[in-house]
Formats: C-alpha cells, sequence, structure tokens
C-alpha cells in the first residue's frame, strides 16, 4: 500500500502549466492539505523523456519531491488520436511548441487527420504522488472520445476545444470546470489517488 498525505501537509505540484494547476489544485482542495507549485519554489522543469505517461510523471514528481524535501504530485497527460497512431500523445505540448501555440497543435492535428473516417481520440492523465526518499505511487485515468474540427469553446486549456467525450454534446473547451471534472481524465486519475492516498 502506498503512503497517505496527511491533513494539514504540505504538497508540492509539479507542473508549470497554469491550466493543469488549477485543476490539480481544485481536486486536492477538500483534503486539507497546503498546495504550492513547484514554480512558486523556483524548481526547475526536468527534462521529460520516458517513452510514456507514467515515466514522465514520476520524473516530474521525484525532482519535485527531492528539490523541495515534500510530499509532490505530477500530472503527465496527452491528447491521442487513434488514425494518428495514438499521436500526439506524449509530445502533445510539444506539439504547441516552444511558445505552447495549442492553437497550431490543434490545427496540425486537423490537418494530419485530413479526411480520416477514424476520428476516436482520447485523453490520459497519469497523476504520480512522491516523497523525497524516492517511493513512487502512480495512477492512470482515460477519457475516450472523438475528435472534432472546428474548435469549440475557449474554457479549459490545451486540446480540450478539439475533444467531444463519448456520450456529451460539448467539447471540453465549452463545458464548465465542474462538468469536465465530472468525466475528465484527471478526475479518474485522482480518484484513484483518493482511495489510496487521501485521508
Amino acid at each position: 500500500m502506498p503512503r497517505r498525505l496527511e491533513r494539514g501537509g504540505r504538497l508540492v505540484l509539479a507542473s508549470h502549466n497554469a491550466g493543469k494547476l488549477r485543476e490539480i489544485a481544485a481536486l486536492v482542495a477538500p483534503f486539507g492539505l497546503e498546495v504550492v507549485s513547484a514554480g512558486a519554489l523556483g524548481l526547475p522543469e526536468p527534462p521529460e523523456d520516458a517513452p510514456d505517461f507514467a515515466g514522465n510523471a514520476r520524473i516530474k514528481a521525484l525532482a519535485a519531491a527531492r528539490g523541495a524535501g515534500l510530499p509532490a504530485l505530477a500530472d503527465d497527460s496527452g491528447f491521442c488520436v487513434a488514425a494518428l497512431g495514438g499521436a500526439p500523445g506524449v509530445h502533445s505540448a510539444r506539439w504547441a511548441g516552444p511558445g505552447k501555440d495549442f492553437g497550431a497543435a490543434m490545427a496540425r492535428v486537423n490537418r494530419e487527420l485530413g479526411d480520416a473516417a477514424d476520428r476516436r481520440a482520447w485523453f490520459i492523465a497519469a497523476l504520480c504522488l512522491a516523497w523525497p526518499h524516492g517511493e513512487t505511487a502512480t495512477f492512470l485515468g482515460r477519457v475516450d472520445g472523438t475528435a472534432a474540427w472546428p474548435p469549440r469553446g475557449s474554457l479549459g486549456f490545451g486540446y480540450d476545444p478539439i475533444f467531444a467525450p463519448a456520450h456529451a454534446t460539448e467539447t471540453f473547451g465549452k463545458m464548465s470546470p465542474a462538468a469536465k471534472a465530472a468525466i475528465s481524465h484527471r478526475a479518474r486519475a485522482f480518484a484513484q489517488l483518493r482511495v489510496a492516498c487521501l485521508g
């Protein structure tokens, strides 16, 4: 069994992505933890060179936990398209370039899909909780749907405006934060983490 986080303790959120920080902080809020971001602590972003989401989440969580001397929670997540062989996948952020231009990244997805009939797509999130001594616990969440075009909505972040979850009438980009959180990949991973590690 993984270690549990105690109420009143401090937790580092090992992300420099403002959208992810908002969503993770909201998930953690009910559990009485003092949350601080890796950016606020001046911790650098480690190279994310693992071949999968779980590996990259573990790299980030361990770097932050050891750098801060505190438990750290990291997310690695991405948008995957069946007709593109699962791309952009772990390279989702890289497709947006150094300027984090997700408009360009979404346009690239649409361009590479062309007139493909298969529009199946999914988001995956890996959440890794790490402690300074090296122990980690990782949880995976996935939500399936389709790649939509043109982009719809200005809520959320990243590829949200072109992802329409199954059985929903709106893209993630049009959903309220609460509606997205009820079904999102990140919320599904967090539900497992909550059972295993939170009081």
